[in-house]
């Protein structure tokens, strides 16, 4: 049956690609938008000799960034597990790290860095939360009876951490590091994109924009997506050699829930804390780097330029006018992006052969870098709200599938054999047990979402449409009007901030009266 069902997606494939040809070669879309694959593997033959030290700087900059990031990462969600408390107070941070558009401080990290600082900067800031989220919730999930049968045998809470969490969270962990990998690729090409250094795919990009040649763009897409694509199957062939014949044995019991500190004022002051610490974090980093004053806002100056200086209503009507375009775009983006993800998900369990076919499409959306594919999106779509559409739910849906998939795949045989022998049905046993099981996993996708829905909102004002916050992010930049790309910066942040708060309220509702953990 495996055999077969990889026989189809090649054949699937072929009939793909065929079709592509035929479309490419009568140039049926916007005139030749959409090159053929024959083209772009001439143009990449032809233009080979150029890649080589383009394609070394930018795999050097995501790969020493995925691994501080994802070193912090692990760090981190193991420290936010064994205390909760931190990962309250961090919250914030958390957030506001992932948050932050790299468009944002692409500029800002050049100025103040030299040489692959700002690439491997914005690598590691693109897998730090997502494998962060990935080990706290894989760590929350351990089997309550593993841990007691740990310290029964007298075992401590590093005992439980070594012996019984970590190894029920590795499934977790990889799903994070595979959705990590294509996104420390795509950090590196943002600040390559956002200027600095001689070499790297986001150089090489800015230089062919302006030629005319989508064979040329859609080859270095294709370059890029190649290595992410190699970093994605190296983290799921890791998985499938240590977790591929491993699932739960039971259903997790009640998961650790999160420790609430107790008294009113003791608990006010841990969320006014987790909010102030991202503005003490903010101004210390500024401090540090030493970036020069005209550059640097402090919260201070930020408030000044917004509120006291003598162009404070027009900033403000901007950044009114901007936020009520992208405002609307981000929540039907978001929504259409985890529908699609979670039939998806629902697609892998019931229809796994469908779902490997589509993955190597799935694949190509979320690492072909977005400034190579949007001029090429603007062309076949136009400049309307369908380019902005397309390009939210293509970088929102990936990582939210994965983590779907990974939940649902984690749910255990024994508790489906209840359902199996009373009669039930493949759906009926969705119905009843794989989705209820899963949705720790469930939430923890739509908290990945929201982030990366405004940033693919921004992408596409920024590059196609002339719109929205992203637009104005760019008119800024030209203007070197540094206190708008900050009060840009800052407006997404809080804006993706109350969008994940009211994401945790709804989670922990639910979670808790099903006595499951809340997110953390």
């Amino acid at each position: 049956m495996a055999g077969q069902g990889r026989l189809g997606t090649l054949r699937n494939w072929g009939i793909l690609l065929v079709l592509w040809e035929i479309v490419g070669r009568l140039r049926l879309v916007a005139d030749g938008a959409l090159p053929a694959p024959s083209a772009i593997l001439q143009r990449l033959w032809i233009d080979w000799s150029d890649y080589p030290p383009h394609i070394w700087a930018t795999i050097e900059g995501a790969s020493i960034g995925f691994l501080i990031g994802n070193a912090l990462a692990i760090a981190a969600g193991i420290l936010f597990v064994l205390f909760p408390l931190t990962g309250r107070l961090a919250r914030g941070i958390n957030i506001a790290l992932f948050a932050l558009p790299p468009i944002a401080l692409s500029p800002i990290l050049v100025i103040t860095f030299s040489g692959m600082t700002p690439r491997i900067i914005l690598a590691a800031i693109g897998c730090y939360f997502i494998t962060m989220s990935a080990t706290v919730t894989g760590l929350s999930q351990t089997d309550r009876r593993a841990i007691d049968i740990v310290r029964a045998y007298g075992g401590n809470r590093w005992k439980v951490l070594r012996l019984a969490q970590l190894r029920s969270a590795l499934p977790s962990i990889l799903s994070g590091l595979r959705i990590a990998a294509p996104n420390a690729v795509l950090g590196a090409i943002l600040a390559e994109f956002g200027g600095g250094g001689r070499f790297g795919l986001g150089v090489y990009l800015i230089g062919s924009l302006g030629r005319g040649e989508p064979d040329r763009l859609w080859g270095i897409g294709l370059a890029a997506t190649l290595i992410a694509g190699l970093a994605y199957g190296l983290f799921s062939l890791i998985a499938a050699r240590l977790t591929g014949a491993s699932r739960a044995v039971t259903m997790p019991a009640a998961a650790p829930s999160e420790a609430r500190a107790k008294g009113f004022l003791r608990e006010t002051m841990i969320v006014l804390a987790s909010i102030a610490l991202p503005f003490l974090f903010w101004w210390v980093l500024l401090y540090a780097m030493g970036t020069p004053a005209m550059i640097a806002k402090t919260p201070p100056a930020l408030f000044e330029y917004l509120f006291l200086s003598p162009q404070s209503a027009t900033n403000l009507g901007k950044l009114a006018a901007a936020l009520a375009q992208t405002l609307p775009m981000t929540i039907i983006g978001m929504a259409v992006g985890l529908a699609f993800a979670f039939a998806l998900a629902i697609g892998s369990v019931l229809y796994p052969v469908i779902v490997r076919a589509f993955m190597p499409v799935a694949l190509v959306t979320q690492t072909m870098p977005l400034v190579a594919l949007t001029p090429l999106l603007v062309l076949m779509l136009g400049r309307g709200h369908s380019v902005i559409l397309w390009i939210t739910v293509s970088v929102t849906f990936f990582p939210a599938f994965v983590t779907m998939a990974q939940g649902l795949s984690l749910v255990s045989r024994a508790a489906l054999d209840v359902p199996r022998a009373y009669g039930a049905g493949p759906l009926k046993q969705l119905r009843l047990v794989t989705i209820p099981a899963s949705l720790p996993y469930v939430f923890a996708s739509t908290r990945l979402a929201v982030p990366r829905a405004l940033l693919g909102v921004m992408i596409a004002e920024w590059l196609a449409t002339g719109k929205g916050l992203g637009n104005l992010l760019n008119q800024s930049r030209g203007y070197l009007d540094y206190g708008m790309i900050w009060a840009v910066a800052v407006v997404s942040v809080l804006l993706s901030v109350v969008f994940y708060q009211l994401v945790v309220l709804i989670e922990n509702r639910v979670l808790s009266k099903r006595g499951m953990s809340p997110a953390q």
